[in-house]
């Protein structure tokens, strides 16, 4: 039943290989159908494979170092606005997005923009439209071979450990 939860993991080093433009599409065509508040789709998406942008892209965020060696990085802009379910909205096409490339054997690993001033460099880099706020991006590409094990902790808490009746 939740097969495709346990195996999603962060991936953030890839394989040099392309991903093929027809995958990104088909991705994008999946997660479309995630709902959102009021059916609102405050999402539009930019791939971006420029080597270039990758790198200027890997520079604005703490955590954002893995876009410079991604295939491919999908950078979620969403419609500025006043509610507060965008951000939710934001968080569910994420993991949508995440999960429809892992049927399609290719590794993710969502990110942000974060702080303030590097989501507006990155609407300068993409050209985006006003009103579009690019606060999220997910790299995509075909998972390298993990040579060392990860200084970050594995597993997760047990159901008994999460969930609690009243």
């Amino acid at each position: 039943m939740h097969r495709s939860l346990k195996a999603l993991r962060a991936v953030r080093r890839y394989r040099p290989d392309p991903v093929p433009r027809a995958l990104i599409e088909q991705i994008v065509d999946a997660a479309r159908w995630t709902g959102s508040a009021r059916n609102r789709q405050p999402w539009r998406f930019v791939a971006v494979t420029d080597p270039v942008k990758l790198d200027e892209l890997s520079r604005c965020g703490a955590y954002a170092v893995h876009l410079a060696s991604a295939p491919v990085v999908l950078v979620l802009a969403s419609v500025e606005n006043s509610f507060s379910d965008t951000v939710f909205d934001m968080g569910r096409i994420t993991q949508s997005i995440c999960l429809a490339a892992q049927e399609l054997g290719l590794g993710t690993c969502p990110t942000t923009f974060h702080p303030e001033p590097n989501v507006s460099r990155v609407a300068a880099l993409l050209n985006l439209p006003a009103g579009w706020r690019p606060g999220h991006a997910v790299a995509i590409g075909y998972p390298a071979a993990i040579s060392s094990p990860s200084a970050i902790p594995t597993g997760r808490l047990s159901t008994a450990e999460l969930l609690h009746w009243d």
